[in-house]
């Protein structure tokens, strides 16, 4: 099976930083996202179509749950 001993030496604050890192640089990769290519074939655009909204909501709660456990 899978061997993690490796990462018996890491402690749970490294490990919790390093997955809300992850979550922050996801949130920055979303932003980088043209919202012409996000809107693209949309006729008459409203707030809620944006898909960027979307993903930082989903993600600010996975960061949110994260870090409190």
């Amino acid at each position: 099976m899978l061997n993690f001993d490796w990462l018996r030496g890491v402690s749970p604050a490294a490990a919790k930083l390093v997955f809300l890192t992850i979550f922050i640089v996801s949130g920055l990769l979303v932003l980088m996202i043209p919202k012409k290519s996000i809107l693209e074939g949309v006729e008459d655009p409203r707030w809620w179509h944006n898909l960027k909204l979307w993903a930082l909501g989903v993600l600010a709660i996975i960061f949110t749950i994260y870090s409190i456990f």
